[in-house]
C-alpha cells in the first residue's frame, strides 16, 4: 500500500535533510532551523504546535550543564589533574594512553565531550614533546574516550538529553541519571582496552605540522626595533623594503606609530620616522637572516626582545574565521600572530595560504608573542593546542582563580547530580516525595554560580555552544513532523513487515536490535548525532510497540548508537579537534575507527537485552 501524501513529504523532508547534512550546505544550526520551517511550511507541523518545540526542557538543561562546565573549566579543574598527571607518568606509551584515556572518560561523563578534549589537548601534546612520544599516539584515545565517557550518564552529552526530551515528547518514561552506566562503563572498558592494547599498533606515529615542516625550534625570540632618523627606509613603502622579504624568515606582528597599533594593511603602510615593528625572524632549520645583520640593513634600533612561540591553532567550529581568508580577516592584526603554514586534511599547505578560506579542522602554524596566547584563547575562534603559561614564571591561569573555586564548581556539579538522582529514587518508592527533574537542578546550579561569583553571565554565556541548542530546536520539529504524519510508525511496521519475511517471531527483537544500532551508528558516522537520534527514536518505540516488546532496548541502542561515530573524521567534533595536531590522515580513523565500532556494536547488543530484557 502506497503511503499517505503527508508521509510522503515528511519522507522527501528527512532525505533532504540527510543530503543537507551530507553535503554541508550551511551550517548544521542553519540546515535544523530551515527543516523546522518547512515542515511548518508544507503543514506537517501546524504553526501553534511549532513553538511547542521550544517547551522541550533538553536545550534548557544542555544549556544550564554548559555554564556549569564552563565554571569546572575556568577554574582550572581539569587542567589542574592534567598536569598532575603529565607530570607524574612516566614514558611508557601504554601506561600513557591508559591514564590519559581514564581521565577523559571520567571528566567526559559529567562534562561536554569537545571541552575536555579543548582543555586536555595541550596537556597531551605537553607531556608528548616531554616523554618524546608521537602526539597521534595519545590524541586520537583521547577524542574516542570523550564519547565513551558520555555514554555513562545521562548528562554526558547533548544526545542523551535530547533522546529524554524526545521520550518525554511521545509520553514515555524518561531515563535516570544513571539508567545508561550498566552498558556505558562495559562499552568505555572495553574500548579502552581495545585501545591500550591495540592502539600502538594501529595508531600511526604521525607528525605535528610543527614537527613536518622541519621546524627546529618551538621558541622564536620577537624584536622590537625602532626606525631612527639614520634609516633610508624612512619614506620608503613597506612592500618594497627588506622587511617584506618573507624568503628571508622575516615576519610582521605589528607597527606601531605614535603609541598605537597601525590597523591597515601592510601593502599600505609607508615607513615613517620613529615607526616600531615587533619582528620574528624564523625560517625552518635556522635559515632566516640573523638579527645583527638585519638591524643594521635597517638602520633601525634594538628597543627589546621578547619571548615567542611557534604554536599550532585548530579553527573551532564556531570560530568566527570559516569561509574568510587570513586577507579578509586581516589575520595578523587581529590575532597579533602571523601564519606559516595550513595543514588540512592531511596536506601541509605553504604556498598562496592568504587566499584560502578557513575551514573547521584546520590547524594553522602561526608565531605569536608567547603572552598573547591568553588573548587567542579568549576569542574563542581557536582550540590552543599550548598552555599559556609555558614559562614556569607565569601563573598558570587556574592559578588567577581563587582555589575556592574548584571546590564550588565541583560542589555545584555534584549537587545537580545527587538531587536529580536521589530525589527520582525516592519517588518511586514514596510517590509524596517529587522527582526534581535535571533541567530544574541544572538551572539552580548555574544560578548558584552566579551568586557565589565563581561566573559572570558574560563568561556564562560564553561557556554556551550555542550552535548545538538551535539545532536542537530545529531538529525536534522534524521529530514532532514524523510524529503527526503517522511516518515513523510508517516506517517501524514496514522495518517489521520486512523482517517478519526471514526471521522467525521469537528471534525478531533480537535481530531487529542488532539491525537497528548498525544502521544508527552508521548514520551518526555521516550526520550529527543529534540528527540521528532524532530520526531514530520516534520509528524503534512503535517498532516495538508493533511488536509488543519492551521500547526500552531499542532505546538504549539508538541512544548509544547515536554518539559511537570513530570511523571518520567528520563524525563527531572532537575528531577534528585533534585531526591537524595529530598529523592524521582519512585511513587512520578508518583503521583504528572501525574495529572500535565492531567492539561497540557487539556488546551493546549483547548486553542490552540481558539488561533490559525483550
Amino acid at each position: 500500500m502506497l503511503p499517505a501524501p503527508e508521509i510522503i513529504l515528511t519522507l522527501l523532508v528527512i532525505f533532504l535533510t540527510l543530503i543537507a547534512f551530507l553535503r554541508e550546505w550551511a551550517a548544521p544550526d542553519v540546515i535544523a532551523l530551515t527543516v523546522l520551517c518547512l515542515v511548518v511550511a508544507l503543514g506537517l507541523v501546524g504553526f501553534q504546535e511549532m513553538t511547542a518545540v521550544f517547551k522541550n526542557e533538553a536545550p534548557l538543561t544542555i544549556a544550564a550543564l554548559f555554564v556549569i562546565g564552563g565554571a569546572l573549566e575556568k577554574s582550572g579543574a581539569v587542567d589542574h589533574i592534567g598536569n598532575l598527571l603529565k607530570n607524574r607518568l612516566s614514558g611508557n606509551l601504554r601506561v600513557a594512553i591508559l591514564a590519559f584515556s581514564l581521565l577523559t572518560a571520567f571528566f567526559s561523563a559529567w562534562m561536554n565531550n569537545t571541552a575536555i578534549v579543548a582543555i586536555l589537548l595541550p596537556v597531551t601534546l605537553g607531556f608528548a614533546r616531554t616523554k618524546d612520544i608521537p602526539a597521534s599516539r595519545l590524541l586520537m584515545p583521547l577524542s574516542y574516550c570523550s564519547i565513551l565517557g558520555g555514554c555513562c550518564t545521562l548528562i554526558g552529552t547533548s544526545t542523551n538529553l535530547l533522546v529524554n526530551g524526545t521520550l518525554r515528547d511521545l509520553g514515555e518514561p524518561q531515563m535516570s541519571m544513571f539508567q545508561l552506566a550498566p552498558i556505558g562503563i562495559p562499552l568505555a572498558i572495553a574500548g579502552i582496552g581495545y585501545l591500550v592494547i591495540f592502539g600502538p599498533k594501529l595508531i600511526p606515529a604521525r607528525s605535528s605540522i610543527t614537527g613536518s615542516l622541519d621546524i627546529e625550534s618551538r621558541t622564536s625570540p620577537l624584536y622590537h626595533l625602532l626606525i631612527g632618523a639614520n634609516s633610508e627606509l624612512v619614506g620608503t613603502r613597506l612592500a618594497d623594503s627588506i622587511l617584506a622579504k618573507r624568503e628571508s624568515g622575516i615576519h610582521i606582528l605589528e607597527v606601531r606609530r605614535g603609541g598605537a597599533r597601525l590597523m591597515i594593511p601592510l601593502s599600505e603602510v609607508t615607513i615613517q620616522l620613529n615607526d616600531r615593528f615587533l619582528v620574528a625572524l624564523h625560517r625552518g632549520r635556522g635559515r632566516a637572516v640573523h638579527p645583527e645583520t638585519l638591524i643594521a640593513d635597517l638602520g633601525a634600533q634594538l628597543l627589546a626582545t621578547v619571548d615567542g612561540i611557534v604554536s599550532e591553532l585548530v579553527v573551532h567550529d564556531e570560530s568566527s574565521l570559516l569561509g574568510e581568508t587570513l586577507a579578509q580577516a586581516d589575520f595578523r592584526q587581529r590575532y597579533n600572530s602571523v601564519v606559516l603554514a595550513v595543514h588540512r586534511a592531511g596536506v601541509n599547505i605553504t604556498e598562496k595560504i592568504v587566499n584560502l578560506p578557513l575551514e573547521t579542522g584546520d590547524t594553522l602554524l602561526v608565531i605569536t608573542a608567547r603572552t598573547n596566547l591568553d588573548a587567542i584563547r579568549a576569542t574563542h575562534d581557536f582550540v590552543l593546542t599550548d598552555l599559556p603559561d609555558l614559562d614556569p614564571a607565569v601563573p598558570a591561569p587556574a592559578a588567577k582563580r581563587p582555589p575556592h573555586h574548584i571546590g564550588i564548581a565541583w560542589g555545584t556539579l555534584i549537587g545537580v547530580v545527587l538531587v536529580a538522582t536521589l530525589t527520582d529514587v525516592l519517588h518511586r518508592a514514596v510517590p509524596a516525595v517529587p522527582a526534581i527533574p535535571i533541567h530544574y537542578t541544572a538551572l539552580v546550579g548555574a544560578l548558584v554560580l552566579f551568586w557565589t561569583r565563581i561566573l559572570t553571565p558574560r563568561e556564562a554565556y560564553e561557556s554556551i555552544d550555542w550552535q548545538v541548542l538551535i539545532m536542537l530546536y530545529g531538529l525536534l520539529g522534524l521529530g514532532m513532523a514524523m510524529q503527526n504524519t503517522h511516518t515513523a510508525e510508517w516506517l517501524a511496521h514496514g522495518l517489521v513487515d520486512i523482517t517478519q519475511r526471514f526471521v522467525s517471531p521469537e528471534n525478531m527483537p533480537t535481530v531487529l536490535l542488532w539491525a537497528v544500532f548498525l544502521l544508527t551508528l552508521l548514520l551518526t558516522e555521516v550526520l550529527s548525532n543529534n540528527a540521528t537520534a532524532v530520526m531514530m527514536v520516534p520509528i524503534v518505540i512503535p517498532l516495538a510497540h508493533h511488536m509488543q516488546v519492551n521500547a526500552w532496548p531499542f532505546i538504549i541502542g539508538v541512544t548509544v548508537a547515536s554518539s559511537t561515530a570513530f570511523a571518520l573524521p567528520m563524525g563527531y567534533q572532537t575528531h577534528m579537534m585533534i585531526y591537524g595536531p595529530g598529523g592524521y590522515r582519512f585511513s587512520d580513523f578508518l583503521r583504528v575507527g572501525i574495529p572500535l565500532n565492531i567492539i561497540c556494536w557487539v556488546t551493546s547488543c549483547s548486553l542490552i537485552p540481558l539488561i533490559w530484557p525483550f
